[in-house]
């Protein structure tokens, strides 16, 4: 642009094969060639300089002085520099014709600057993308991990939830599920991410000539962190297990706060609460000053290495064997594969925790279920309505001793059979194997002549309405806790449910009546309420079997009789067993088995028993006077 179109025209007429050139570009051609002809140009380039700066007359024993004092600087210089000569070379030549290099490289910066900056935003909405799934992955990964967990658990017969304890279980599918999605979402951001860039720094400086220093620097920081794993991968075992111990001794001072006051007990409880949370803490504690030692080393060993390169590089620049900016470039790709390394470590701190609480989730996964549907069950055929127990044994895990002794029994539908007996006979332990929340050691129990064992769990559970000694409710309202669901359509069964139960006084008195709030466990309403709304419930399924075990207990003489009659109009199609401790309970019954130390002792009605059974006859007599009893 410089040179006038008289000095142009001249300058292509000396050197024609230029016109079709652009001044400083070569069209198609190869970079080797390029490599090669630098190389080439670079000796006589040098040596021209040298006759310039040194002023001498060119001849050819001049030429031969310069080359000889050149010939070993030459010989060992290094390729970088060999670049940055024939550049200045080039340049000056560029600035002898009029070419404004000024602005070509203003041009160059402004292009490559927001190519850079395309990149940087790139790169940002990129990381905003990935911060995004990353963390939706996380979380709808530990949602599916918590419904698997829960669905395992559902299927766990008394024998697992024994083994592996409640507390245990909240904490497995709360805490444990929690570190196990952190590791997802920092091995999605940073797992992935850190290697990337590591290795492709480490692309960048390999073959270098102070390669042994990145190699130094990455075997010093492996070395840490296998440190302190091995010190602090021992201590996540334990806090798991204190975290476990925390929750039981918090379920368990909240659960029986009234006890506890009552027997002023309170400073006992708040010593044994602080001692388990002062051991969490002093673990804790000690695994992070541990871990916290990690992150000030790693900046140490990262700025070592800054140092070790500069001391190293700066004879190496002083020499002439590198450029300073390249030892700045090994510097920062150094520094990019120590940054990934560091990033990593990161993930260490929560891995050991992490891994903790995986080993103990697969636990619950890997536990084999003791009760469960055989791989072809049967079904059950026509309702006959016969229960029958055949020569029942049954003994605890673990125990020495049966608990059930050579049982035989059978109960018809239309018909009350009650167990009675003293404390710890078996009454509710052999009623609680018809569901099979525990399996028969011996013997065989059976349902219109099928093995209950031979059914799927499902099929013989939908036959049951089963009312437990306490009366445990769900939160919701009461509606959802007597259908047994948050999508209660038919008002009018619920409403017919309660009033066999003999709920419907206290329902209709509340505001909300069917939609008051219960509160978790039935906390707001009273012993009594919540047998009646459990009873309720069991009334509403319409099974084939009811089982009522020491159901009745928390009612009063009044509204135990009057729901006993409603309840016998609705149950002439259905087996009823009923466990009880109060004679005036199961005067009425069809049958009354008698249980004494596992054994049944007595079976008929109660007036053969109170001339057959002499241990029913004393349990009659502690309750009620001759005159009640009929005699």
């Amino acid at each position: 642009d410089n040179l006038t179109k008289k000095d142009y025209q001249s300058y292509v007429k000396k050197y024609p094969l230029l016109e079709k050139e652009n001044l400083y570009v070569l069209n198609d051609v190869d970079k080797e060639v390029i490599d090669k002809l630098e190389s080439i140009l670079l000796k006589p380039s040098l040596i021209v300089s040298g006759l310039e700066r040194e002023n001498v007359e060119i001849n050819e024993d001049s030429i031969l002085a310069i080359q000889s004092k050149y010939q070993n600087y030459l010989d060992n210089i290094d390729e970088s520099l060999v670049n940055q000569m024939n550049v200045s070379i080039i340049k000056s030549e560029y600035e002898k014709i009029g070419v404004d290099l000024k602005k070509i490289q203003i041009n160059y910066i402004v292009k490559t600057a927001i190519v850079m900056i395309s990149l940087a935003l790139l790169i940002m909405v990129i990381t905003i993308i990935v911060t995004f799934l990353s963390s939706k992955i996380g979380s709808k990964f530990s949602r599916d991990l918590r419904k698997d967990l829960v669905c395992k658990v559902m299927d766990f017969s008394n024998k697992e939830f024994e083994e592996i304890s409640t507390a245990s279980l909240i904490t497995r599918s709360t805490n444990d599920v929690q570190q196990i999605q952190m590791l997802v979402i920092m091995f999605l951001r940073i797992v992935i991410y850190a290697p990337i860039i590591g290795l492709g720094a480490l692309a960048k400086v390999s073959g270098e000539a102070m390669s042994w220093v990145i190699g130094v620097a990455v075997l010093t920081i492996l070395g840490l962190i296998i440190v302190l794993f091995v010190i602090a991968l021992p201590k996540f075992k334990v806090i798991q297990k204190l975290v476990d111990r925390l929750n039981l001794v918090s379920r368990e001072i909240l659960t029986g706060l009234p006890v506890i006051r009552a027997f002023g007990n309170e400073k006992y409880e708040e010593d044994r609460f602080d001692k388990a949370n002062i051991d969490l803490t002093k673990t804790n504690l000690f695994v992070n000053r541990v871990m916290s030692v990690m992150m000030p080393t790693m900046m140490f060993i990262m700025n070592g290495v800054s140092v070790l390169i500069i001391w190293v590089g700066a004879s190496k620049v002083d020499m002439g064997s590198m450029q300073v900016g390249n030892l700045m470039a090994f510097i920062t790709y150094t520094m990019q594969i120590i940054m990934s390394f560091l990033m990593l470590s990161m993930v260490s701190i929560i891995l050991p925790r992490a891994w903790i609480s995986v080993k103990r989730i697969g636990e619950i996964f890997d536990k084999e279920i003791s009760i469960k549907s055989k791989d072809k069950p049967l079904k059950f055929g026509e309702n006959k309505g016969i229960l029958e127990f055949k020569d029942v044994y049954f003994r605890y895990p673990d125990a020495l001793e049966d608990v059930i002794c050579d049982v035989s029994f059978k109960a018809y539908k239309g018909k009350i059979t009650a167990f009675i007996g003293s404390t710890g006979s078996g009454k509710s332990t052999l009623v609680n194997l018809i569901p099979r929340f525990f399996d028969v050691t011996g013997g065989k129990i059976m349902i219109d002549g099928v093995d209950i064992k031979d059914v799927s769990l499902k099929d013989l559970r939908e036959k049951i309405g089963y009312v437990p000694q306490k009366g445990m409710l769900m939160s919701g309202t009461i509606a959802s806790n007597i259908g047994f669901s948050e999508d209660v359509k038919d008002y009018k069964k619920i409403k017919d449910s309660a009033k066999i139960a003999q709920a419907l006084e206290f329902i209709e008195d509340k505001t909300d009546q069917y939609e008051s709030p219960v509160s978790q466990g039935g906390n707001n309403l009273s012993g009594g309420q919540k047998q009646r709304l459990a009873i309720a419930r069991a009334i509403y399924k319409n099974p084939q079997i009811y089982i009522f075990d020491d159901s009745f207990s928390a009612l009063d003489y009044n509204t135990d009789l009057k729901l006993r009659k409603a309840l016998s109009e609705v149950v002439k199609d259905s087996i009823v067993l009923i466990v009880a401790q109060r004679i005036s309970t199961i005067l009425n019954a069809d049958q009354i088995v008698v249980m004494d130390n596992g054994k049944v002792v007595g079976i008929g009605t109660h007036k053969e028993l109170m001339k057959n059974c002499d241990i029913y006859k004393q349990i009659a007599l502690s309750q009620l006077r001759k005159e009640e009893l009929g005699e």
